[in-house]
C-alpha cells in the first residue's frame, strides 16, 4: 500500500512535468494568453492620459472606433479593466476613428482649393473630438462624471442577461464571404486571449474538419528518489546497489523510470479550410503583417477611386442639384432644425452600415468638390458619433449573465460623451468651435501642403506616443515636461485672439509676431526646406521651358487673329499711350503667369 500511494503522488507530478514541457513548447501562443489581461491590470493605464493614448493608437492600427470600443465592451464585462479606466480609452478611440477622413483628404491633395475644403471637412471630425476630450477629460478625472451619469442609467434598466446574439451588421452580407475566401479566423481563440484564458490554438484557422480519435500511447515516466542504505530491510537489485557504493555513503539519489500506456483522445485533421492563407503554413505573424500591408494598401486605392468616380459623376447640371438639395435650409423659422435633422441623417446612416469611418469618409471628397458645405458636414459627423454607439450597446447586449451590467455601462459612457460634447459645441452658432479650428487648418494647408501629412504623424504618432511614455514614467515627469508646453500653448492662443479682435490691449510690440524669428511664427522656412529637399531640377527646367511656349503662343495667337499685330512699346513710351493701344485687346483665357489674348 505504501508503495501504491507513492506511485499515485509520483503520477500526479509527472502530468504538471507534462503540462511545462507542453507550455515550454508553445510559450509564445500561452504567452498571449496569460498577458494579454494582465497588461491592462498592471500600472499601464494607471495614468488616465495613458488610457487616452492607448485607445487612440489602437483605433488608429484598426481603422474603426466601432470596433475599439467594442472590444472595450467585452473586456469590461470579463473583469479585465476596471470601468473607470476603460473610460479613457473610449475617450482616445474616439480621437482615433478620425484619422481616416484625414487620410481620404489626401486623394485631393493635387487642386489647392479644392484641398482646403477636404481637409477642412475632415478635420472637424478631429476638432471636435479633441475639444470633447479636453473638457470632459479633467470631469470625469475629477468627478467621474460619465461613470456616475451611465450608472444610474444602467440602476434604472433592470438589466437582464443576454442571449449571447451578435449585433447585426449590414455589411457583413457582402463582404464576409470575400474575407473567408482570403482568411478564416478561429474566433474562440480571440475570445480565449481577450478573456485572459490560456489559448493554445492558432488564431489563423488551417482545419476545417477534424475528428477526435482514441490512441493507445505508451507515457514515460520518472522520478527522482532517495534509497537510505543503512536500512537493514533492503533487498535485491537496491541492496546489491549499496553493496557496491563505498562504506560511509547512506544516502543515494537514483532516478527512477517506468512507462505506462493509456487511452488518449487525439485530434486528426482530415480538410484544410478553403482560404488563401489556410492552404499555407505560415504563423500567426507573419499572415497578420501581410494582411495589414494589404489593406491598407486597398484602403488607400479605393479612396482614391472614390475620389475619381466622384469627380466625374457629380459634375454639371447633377452637381447644383445635389448641392442645392443637402445644403438648403428649412424655410422660415423652422431653418434652425435643419441642423438638428442633418445630425438625425447622420445617426442613421451610421447605425445602418454601422460605420463612423465609412460615412465620414464619403462625405469628405464631397466637401472637396463644394457639394456639400463644411456648415452642413458637422452635424452630420457628430450624428455619425452618436450611430457608432450603437454597435458598442449591442456588444454590451450580447453578454451573457452578470456581465451585461458593466458592458452596458461603458457602452453608455460613450454614448453620454458624445452626447455631452454635441450639447457643448452644437446649439450655439457661436461655440462651434471645431468648424472655425477646422477652416484654420485647411488654410494652412492649402498654402503648405505637406502639412496634411505632418499633421497626421504628428496628431496620431508622434504626440500620442510622447504623452504616453511620460504617463508611464509617472505624473512627476509628465507635468514637468507637459505642464510648461500646455502653458505656452494658452498664452499663445490667448495672445493670438487679442491680436485679431483686440490689438489694442496688447503692448505694441506683441501685437504681431515679427519681433519673432521667421522660424517661429512662420511654416515659410519649412516649406522652402522642404521644397530644396524635393524639388526635380529636371522638372524645374521643364516647367520654365513650359512656360516660354506658353508666352510664344500667345503672341502667334494674337498675331494670327488680329487685323494687325500687337506691337511692343519703348520703354520711355507712356502709360496712357499703352493703356489706349490695349483697349483693342480682349482677354480670352487667363491664369496666374499667363494671360492670351485676342483684338
Amino acid at each position: 500500500m505504501k508503495a501504491q500511494g507513492k506511485g499515485t503522488k509520483d503520477t500526479d507530478s509527472d502530468v504538471e512535468s507534462i503540462g511545462s514541457g507542453s507550455l515550454s513548447k508553445k510559450d509564445e501562443i500561452l504567452y498571449k494568453g496569460k498577458t494579454a489581461g494582465k497588461a491592462f491590470n498592471s500600472g499601464v493605464l494607471s495614468n488616465p492620459l495613458a488610457g487616452l493614448m492607448i485607445g487612440l493608437l489602437a483605433t488608429v492600427l484598426v481603422q474603426s472606433s466601432s470596433t475599439s470600443t467594442s472590444i472595450v465592451v467585452t473586456m469590461v464585462g470579463s473583469n479585465i479593466i476596471p470601468l473607470e479606466k476603460a473610460v479613457y480609452i473610449v475617450m482616445g478611440a474616439n480621437i482615433g476613428t478620425s484619422v481616416t477622413n484625414i487620410i481620404v483628404s489626401l486623394a485631393q491633395i493635387s487642386d489647392r482649393s479644392v484641398f482646403r475644403r477636404a481637409f477642412t471637412g475632415a478635420t472637424v471630425h478631429d476638432m471636435f473630438n479633441c475639444l470633447a476630450v479636453v473638457v470632459l477629460l479633467p470631469l470625469e478625472i475629477a468627478v467621474g462624471y460619465l461613470s456616475w451619469l451611465s450608472g444610474l442609467l444602467v440602476d434604472s434598466m433592470g438589466l437582464k442577461a443576454g442571449s449571447g446574439n451578435k449585433a447585426p451588421d449590414m455589411l457583413k452580407a457582402i463582404t464576409k464571404p470575400v474575407i473567408n475566401a482570403i482568411v478564416q479566423i478561429n474566433e474562440d481563440v480571440i475570445k480565449d486571449v481577450a478573456k485572459n484564458v490560456n489559448a493554445t490554438g492558432n488564431v489563423l484557422k488551417i482545419w476545417c474538419k477534424s475528428q477526435v480519435r482514441e490512441v493507445d500511447t505508451a507515457i514515460n515516466h520518472h522520478d527522482n528518489v532517495e534509497v537510505n542504505c543503512s536500512d537493514t530491510s533492503l533487498s535485491g537489485s537496491l541492496r546489491h546497489l549499496c553493496d557496491e557504493i563505498n562504506a560511509g555513503v547512506t544516502m543515494v539519489k537514483l532516478t527512477a523510470e517506468w512507462d505506462t500506456k493509456d487511452m488518449i483522445n487525439q485530434t486528426v485533421n482530415l480538410e484544410r479550410c478553403k482560404s488563401l492563407f489556410s492552404l499555407t503554413d505560415l504563423n500567426d505573424a507573419s499572415v497578420g503583417a501581410i494582411i495589414l500591408i494589404g489593406s491598407l494598401l486597398l484602403l488607400l486605392l479605393a479612396l482614391f477611386l472614390i475620389v475619381k468616380i466622384l469627380n466625374s459623376m457629380l459634375s454639371g447640371s447633377v452637381t447644383k442639384v445635389i448641392k442645392k438639395f443637402i445644403n438648403a435650409d428649412f424655410p422660415g423659422p423652422f431653418a434652425y432644425f435643419t441642423g438638428y435633422v442633418a445630425l438625425m441623417v447622420g445617426c442613421g446612416m451610421t447605425m445602418i452600415i454601422q460605420s463612423s469611418s465609412v460615412f465620414t469618409s464619403t462625405l469628405t471628397p464631397m466637401v472637396g468638390l463644394g457639394i456639400v458645405s463644411v456648415d452642413r458636414m458637422y452635424p452630420m459627423t457628430l450624428g455619425s458619433n452618436i450611430g457608432t454607439t450603437i454597435t458598442a450597446i449591442f456588444a454590451a447586449l450580447s453578454q451573457s449573465g452578470d456581465k451585461i451590467r458593466l458592458a452596458m455601462q461603458i457602452a453608455l459612457c460613450h454614448l453620454f460623451f458624445n452626447i455631452t460634447g454635441i450639447a457643448i459645441f452644437y446649439p450655439i452658432p457661436y461655440l462651434r468651435w471645431p468648424i472655425v479650428l477646422a477652416k484654420i487648418l485647411g488654410k494652412i494647408t492649402s498654402k503648405y501642403r505637406w502639412f496634411a501629412i505632418f499633421y497626421i504623424i504628428l496628431m496620431f504618432i508622434i504626440i500620442p506616443a510622447i504623452v504616453f511614455g511620460l504617463s508611464m514614467a509617472g505624473w512627476i515627469y509628465l507635468g514637468a515636461f507637459g505642464g510648461p508646453v500646455v502653458l505656452l500653448l494658452i498664452i499663445v492662443i490667448i495672445i493670438n485672439i487679442l491680436q485679431k479682435k483686440k490689438p489694442k490691449f496688447l503692448p505694441s510690440k506683441l501685437r504681431t509676431w515679427e519681433f519673432l524669428p521667421l522660424c517661429c511664427h512662420s511654416l515659410k522656412p519649412v516649406d522652402n526646406l522642404i521644397a530644396r529637399a524635393f524639388t526635380c531640377k529636371y522638372c524645374t527646367k521643364l516647367r520654365q521651358t513650359s512656360d516660354a511656349d506658353n508666352s510664344l503662343e500667345m503672341t502667334l495667337e494674337i498675331k494670327q487673329n488680329g487685323s494687325s499685330p500687337l506691337k511692343r512699346k519703348s520703354e520711355d513710351s507712356s502709360e496712357h499711350s499703352q493703356d489706349s493701344e490695349l483697349q483693342s485687346v480682349t482677354p480670352i483665357k487667363s491664369n496666374d503667369d499667363l494671360t492670351t489674348y485676342r483684338l
